[in-house]
C-alpha cells in the first residue's frame, strides 16, 4: 500500500479523512458479549444483501450529490462475520463502490475475518477482490477462554488462519483480542499477548471486556448473566495488571501502543480506525451501520449529523430495495457535541491532541481547562509536547475519567 494518507494536524496521526464502513450482519452464531447488529440464519442472502448495500449507496448519493466529488481513503468491511460473504459478492460491492465514488490509489481496504471461516481459497478471493488488509477476530488462543466467549474456533485454528492469510499474499494482518474475561488470569492474558506478537502481525487490537449494562441498547446473554451474579469479571486492579503485561509483551516485539487499545509496527496503524479518532467523516452502509457526515463548509464552525441504519436485515433490505434511506435514526451534531468527541477521541492517541486548537476550531474557551490540565501533568497522567496534550501510560489507562473531567 503506497497511499500513506493525510496527516491530521491536530494529532499528527496518519488518518483517512473520508472513509466507508460496510456492515455484514450475518454470523454462524452470536457471541454472548456481542450487542452489534448481527443475525444468525440458515441461509445467507449474499447476493441480495450485496445489491441492497449498493442500493443504499445510490440513495445516499442521490440525497447528497456532493459526495460524488469526495475521495475515499479507506474502506472497512466489518460485522458480523464478513468472511462468510463470498469473495465474488465482496468484489461486486467494491467494484460498485468504485463505480460510484472515487477511491484513492493504495487506499486501505480491510476485511474482518473469523478464524473458523478462513480457508485458503476464500482468502485468495478476497485478495483478488481488492482487500489489502485482514483483521482476524482471534480474541484468545486459550480454548477455555474462547469457550467462555462463545467463540467457535480453537487456538490452533486461529494460528492457522493467520498463516493462511500470509500465504494468500496479505502483507498487512491485524488480530483482535479481548482480555479481562470472566475466569481469566494475568498469566493467561500475558500468554495470549506473547503468542500473538511472536507471530509477527503488523497490527494488534486488544480490548478489555466491558459490559455497560445500563447503557446497552440491546441486552446480551453476558450482561444478563452478570446481572444475575452468575459470572464475575476480574476486578479493575487485575485488569490494569493485565493491561501492563500485554503492553510490555507487545513492546518487546516492536509493536507501539499508538492508541489506547491498538498496537502496531511503525507505519501500520489503521488509517480507517484513525479517522474515528481524528474527527474524519464516514459513510456507513448495511444493517445497523452508523455514519457521520459534516454539513458545514470549510472554514465554518463544524456541524454535522450521525445516522444509524435499521438493525433488522429484512427491513433494511426492503427499504434499500425501495430506494429509501434505511435509517432508524438521525441525530444533528452541534459544534459542542463534535468538540467533545474530537477532544476525547484525540486523547486516545499516543500522539495526543492540540487541545487549544480543538477548542478554537469548535468555538470553546480553553481557559477553564488549563487548571485541570496542569493537575493532570502534575500527577503524571499527562504531559505537554509542544501544543499537544498527551496522556502517559498511566493516564491512558484511565482515559474515560480524564475525558469526563476535561469536558
Amino acid at each position: 500500500m503506497d497511499f500513506a494518507g493525510p496527516i491530521d494536524p491536530l494529532t499528527g496521526t496518519a488518518a483517512a479523512r473520508f472513509g466507508l464502513y460496510v456492515h455484514f450482519p450475518y454470523c454462524l452464531s452470536k457471541c454472548p458479549y456481542c450487542d452489534f447488529a448481527v443475525a444468525v440464519v440458515r441461509e445467507i442472502p449474499e447476493e441480495r444483501y450485496a445489491r441492497a448495500v449498493l442500493a443504499e449507496l445510490d440513495a445516499r448519493l442521490a440525497a447528497e450529490p456532493s459526495l460524488r466529488a469526495r475521495t475515499l481513503e479507506s474502506i472497512f468491511l466489518g460485522g458480523g462475520t464478513p468472511s462468510l460473504w463470498h469473495p465474488r459478492q465482496v468484489a461486486a460491492v467494491l467494484e460498485g463502490v468504485a463505480a460510484r465514488l472515487k477511491v484513492a490509489p493504495g487506499a486501505e481496504i480491510s476485511l474482518e475475518a473469523n478464524p473458523s471461516v478462513a480457508d485458503a481459497e476464500r482468502f485468495a478471493g478476497y485478495r483478488a477482490a481488492g482487500i489489502n488488509r485482514v483483521s482476524l477476530g482471534v480474541q484468545s488462543f486459550d480454548d477455555s477462554l474462547l469457550k467462555a466467549l462463545g467463540r467457535e474456533h480453537t487456538g490452533p485454528e486461529a494460528v492457522a488462519a493467520y498463516e493462511t492469510a500470509r500465504r494468500a499474499g496479505f502483507d498487512v494482518v491485524s488480530m483482535d483480542f479481548i482480555y479481562g474475561v470472566h475466569g481469566q488470569t494475568r498469566a493467561q492474558a500475558e500468554s495470549d499477548a506473547r503468542r500473538a506478537a511472536a507471530l509477527g502481525p503488523e497490527h494488534l487490537s486488544t480490548y478489555a471486556l466491558t459490559v455497560e449494562r445500563e447503557s446497552l441498547a440491546v441486552a446480551t446473554p453476558l450482561s444478563r448473566q452478570l446481572d444475575k451474579g452468575e459470572l464475575v469479571l476480574p476486578p479493575d486492579e487485575e485488569v490494569v495488571e493485565m493491561t501492563k503485561a500485554i503492553r510490555d509483551a507487545y513492546g518487546e516485539h516492536g509493536l507501539v501502543r499508538y492508541e489506547i487499545s491498538n498496537h502496531a509496527r511503525p507505519g501500520y496503524g489503521s488509517r480507517h480506525n484513525a479517522l474515528y479518532w481524528t474527527g474524519g467523516e464516514y459513510l456507513a452502509l448495511g444493517v445497523g451501520a452508523t455514519g457521520m457526515l459534516l454539513t458545514s463548509a470549510p472554514g465554518e464552525r463544524p456541524a454535522g449529523y450521525r445516522y444509524v441504519n435499521l438493525r433488522g436485515s429484512d427491513a433494511y433490505m426492503r427499504a434499500a430495495e425501495d430506494g429509501k434511506l434505511p435509517e432508524s435514526s438521525r441525530e444533528e451534531l452541534s459544534p459542542v457535541e463534535l468538540f467533545e468527541e474530537r477532544l476525547a477521541m484525540g486523547l486516545r492517541l499516543r500522539s495526543g491532541v492540540d487541545w487549544e486548537a480543538v477548542c478554537t476550531r469548535y468555538g470553546q474557551d480553553p481557559e477553564p481547562r488549563r487548571k485541570e490540565i496542569a493537575r493532570l501533568v502534575q500527577h503524571g497522567l499527562a504531559r505537554l509536547e509542544g501544543p499537544r496534550l498527551v496522556l502517559t501510560e498511566a493516564g491512558a489507562d484511565v482515559h474515560s475519567a480524564i475525558s469526563a473531567r476535561l469536558l
